[in-house]
């Protein structure tokens, strides 16, 4: 055996224990899926707010606004919520168990209402392992979610009449103990902030100091208005009263405008995604070979090189470079420069994001231009651009596809995971940044880079590759399953291999990268830009 294949398999190992740990520490994640769906809960509550201007004496659309929202929406939003919330705590729990194996001391649960005498004690030593600081960052997650959910529970209890459980929801917010040696930072405010409601809430009000601003601070769109309304109602300020519900009328018309827009894409892509998908396969049946899902179906590239080439751009140009390289000297980078991630603003989250993925794609390109440099020239099949052909239209066709089979799949999925499993790092930036440049800082990254490097590496290399070994309908598969398993993310492993079976199946039919890279641009693109509408609340 050679040094080069001793190296190679010791990056092998090195590679997928990497990856597994990575997979496996995403378990301990909330999926961005659950935050997602409150969002698009918040503009629902929005909705409620509006009131149809009916002096023209013009027909009502109040009546379409109760068929929007439907019935009881404050008790189907208090559901969602207490879904999400069960969810955090079950993560939670788990959170804790783990630490409590890696740590000889306990961990205090903060779900917990016990007194504070009778609390286990928490953590207080500094995490050893890279596993614990992990875990250590994901429960301080998990713990303001749990503050902040609920927070507004409370508020949609009020919304239907139970002052008496949202009193006591706030008041166990009060008593709950967290598993840091002191009290964090937005656990003082969470309480400070449950306080002011319960004070609010109170009969008859009590107006706590600072009271404006803590709602201000720590609620947000609809609830932060309900608390508001509450405070403005008991100091009798009626011009604030009024300016509010103008504001709270303008929001709810912003509410349904966004609601249609992230409704729109995927429920008329859906649609006609799904029309797309029958008329594809009904014509297969009829057509056979002839055909537009048969073209290409069984030709193979011609592929001059072997396994071990493809096992070595692989290791060294994905895995390598991606997960082992960058995140070693990149760090090391940053700290010589005299700066601190934790301090990063999004804007320069966005830009640090974007320097790194570059630096991933000229390496691992890098790689494999150094390994296929041997076997050049090859057959014109490989790494096509033709711009002067039908990409548009596979690339389109394929978005279309993908729409209504992503979601299905996402949607076993998520009942799968149970919320779990993690999601991006760079959607709940996206998500909450709320920077216009930063923004399209990421909308670079997902919508050009990802989409050139990936599929030149899984499309371009890996799948025609293994047509040498497998038929091209198993090639798709596997390298479907390998683009997912890169994304590091346990719950988006089937949602993105649904996705790299389109790509895969657009790219083998059209023989275009241009295809699959339109397609993979369209699908970040979509997904940022649903982001990007559900943050601007």
């Amino acid at each position: 055996m050679t040094i080069k294949r001793v190296i190679l398999i010791g990056l092998t190992i090195l590679a997928i224990a990497k990856v597994i740990l990575s997979l496996v520490a995403s378990w301990n994640e909330p999926q961005i899926q659950s935050r997602l769906e409150l969002y698009q809960t918040n503009l629902f509550l929005s909705t409620t707010e509006w009131q149809w201007d009916n002096t023209d004496n013009s027909v009502d659309l109040t009546a379409a606004r109760d068929a929007i929202i439907g019935n009881e929406p404050f008790k189907k939003a208090q559901k969602q919520y207490q879904q999400v919330r069960e969810s955090a705590q079950t993560t939670e729990s788990q959170i804790i168990a783990k630490l409590q194996e890696l740590s000889p001391k306990q961990v205090a649960t903060s779900t917990s209402v016990e007194k504070p005498s009778t609390l286990v004690k928490p953590i207080t030593d500094t995490p050893t392992s890279p596993q614990q600081q992990q875990l250590k960052k994901s429960l301080v997650k998990v713990e303001k979610l749990i503050d902040e959910l609920d927070l507004r529970l409370g508020i949609l209890q009020v919304q239907q009449g139970e002052t008496k459980a949202a009193i006591e929801t706030w008041t166990n917010l009060g008593k709950l103990a967290h598993t840091q040696e002191f009290v964090p930072v937005f656990h003082t405010s969470s309480v400070q902030t449950a306080k002011t409601l319960i004070a609010l809430w109170h009969e008859p009000p009590r107006l706590l100091p600072n009271a404006e601003r803590q709602i201000e601070q720590n609620l947000d769109s609809w609830f932060r208005d309900c608390a508001l309304t509450q405070l403005y109602q008991s100091q009798e300020r009626q011009e604030h009263l009024a300016s509010l519900q103008a504001k709270k009328q303008q929001r709810a018309e912003q509410a349904i405008l966004k609601l249609a827009l992230i409704s729109a894409i995927p429920g008329v892509g859906g649609l006609l995604g799904v029309g797309l998908m029958i008329f594809l396969l009904v014509q297969r049946l009829l057509q056979g070979k002839q055909s537009i899902l048969a073209t290409n179906s069984e030709v193979p590239w011609e592929t001059p090189w072997d396994w071990e080439v493809i096992w070595q751009v692989l290791i060294f140009g994905f895995f390598f470079v991606g997960q082992i390289l960058l995140p070693l000297l990149l760090p090391l980078s940053i700290s010589l420069l005299g700066l601190n991630p934790v301090n990063f603003t999004v804007q320069m989250k966005a830009f640090y994001s974007l320097f790194a993925y570059i630096l991933l794609a000229a390496g691992g390109l890098s790689v494999l231009y150094f390994f296929v440099k041997p076997f050049l020239p090859i057959s014109e099949d490989w790494f096509r651009f033709k711009f002067r052909s039908n990409w548009v239209f596979w690339g389109l066709g394929g978005y279309l596809v993908a729409l209504p089979s992503v979601v299905v799949v996402s949607l076993i999925n998520q009942q799968l995971w149970q919320g779990k499993g993690g999601s991006n790092p760079i959607l709940p930036l996206v998500l909450e940044g709320h920077d216009t440049i930063a923004i399209l800082i990421f909308g670079l990254t997902a919508c050009v880079a990802a989409p050139l490097f990936e599929e030149m590496i899984f499309r371009g290399f890996l799948l025609p590759s293994l047509t040498r070994y497998l038929p091209v309908w198993g090639a798709v598969l596997i390298s479907s399953l390998l683009f997912a398993i890169a994304h590091l993310s346990l719950s988006e492993v089937l949602p993105l291999a649904t996705l790299g079976i389109v790509l895969g199946v657009v790219y083998t039919r059209s023989r275009n990268l241009l295809a699959p890279m339109l397609l993979h641009s369209l699908w970040n693109s979509g997904t940022l830009l649903s982001l990007f509408i559900l943050g601007s609340q």
